[in-house]
């Protein structure tokens, strides 16, 4: 007797990333399964990059031909219905164009795309041409973009700025490429709180404060982007899932853990062990 799929009612909701395999664990498509399952949502997976990596940093990637990526993301979606699309290293020209042209038949689901430029440690993961290339075909399909601020002034970058814009200046430009919401962090900025902020068409829409931790983490980024994802899949409204997918980030580095020689990994998984709770005074928003 065959087994009747779950209605959909009862079903959670299913959550497509693109990203590169991280064999540690600790950031690419390994941290995006690992947040998404944990904050409720199937993750489905398309594999655009190998990397040789540990800890420490990368030393070696290999993209994955633009053929293999379509027929990965095709196969599923004609399979199963995605309430949320997350983008992270993607590794090539050619792969960047695929999955936007995939992107562009699926205009009502919301695409969160964290900009992988580099490691932690610095090691280059993308070109100036794919840089450009995310710009013209990823932005103006993205709901809402997260980089860093070394990553928004190098999307926001224009010919001819004498210095570094301010950040407020590179959401704008960011959004005007096609961007609905930037949520720049402050996680490279020398200030004594993490600082993030989303900016929408209008302006600023909320602004979070975070307890700085000591010590480095191996996939921030991408445990953030993906719980975005994650809590727009579950129907929450812009702000609210940007906040909540911040606590979440939040609890996972505070509770992170160091198994190599390297930076601190994220426990996705905090709230299925005994920690004790987190002060409500070590972060605030406004």
């Amino acid at each position: 007797m065959g087994v009747r799929p779950t209605p959909m009612s009862k079903q959670p909701p299913i959550v497509l990333t693109f990203a590169a395999s991280d064999p540690t664990g600790g950031a690419g498509l390994q941290a995006d399964l690992l947040t998404l399952a944990s904050m409720g949502c199937h993750p489905l997976s398309v594999v655009t990059a190998l990397t040789v990596q540990d800890t420490r940093g990368v030393e070696d990637w290999m993209a994955i031909d633009a053929d293999w990526v379509a027929e990965q993301a095709r196969k599923l979606l004609e399979d199963m219905p995605v309430a949320a699309f997350k983008l992270g290293m993607l590794g090539s020209i050619d792969n960047i164009a695929t999955i936007a042209a995939i992107l562009s038949d699926y205009p009502d689901v919301p695409v969160i795309l964290d900009p992988v430029f580099a490691s932690g440690r610095g090691d280059e993961l993308a070109t100036q041409e794919m840089v450009d290339a995310m710009r013209e075909l990823l932005l103006p399909q993205t709901a809402i973009l997260t980089p860093n601020s070394v990553e928004a002034r190098r999307l926001a970058e224009e010919d001819d700025d004498t210095e570094d814009p301010a950040l407020d200046v590179c959401a704008q430009r960011l959004i005007g490429l096609g961007c609905e919401y930037v949520l720049i962090t402050g996680t490279h900025v020398q200030t004594p709180e993490v600082v993030n902020t989303l900016y929408g068409e209008e302006g600023v829409v909320r602004t979070d404060h975070w307890k700085r931790l000591p010590g480095s983490y191996h996939g921030s980024g991408c445990t953030l982007a993906s719980a975005i994802a994650a809590t727009l899949a579950n129907g929450l409204d812009v702000p609210e899932a940007v906040h909540e997918a911040q606590e979440y980030t939040w609890q996972a580095l505070v509770n992170g853990f160091r198994p190599g020689m390297g930076q601190h990994l994220p426990d996705r998984f905090f709230w299925a062990r005994d920690v004790e709770g987190t002060p409500e005074d070590d972060r605030s928003s406004s």
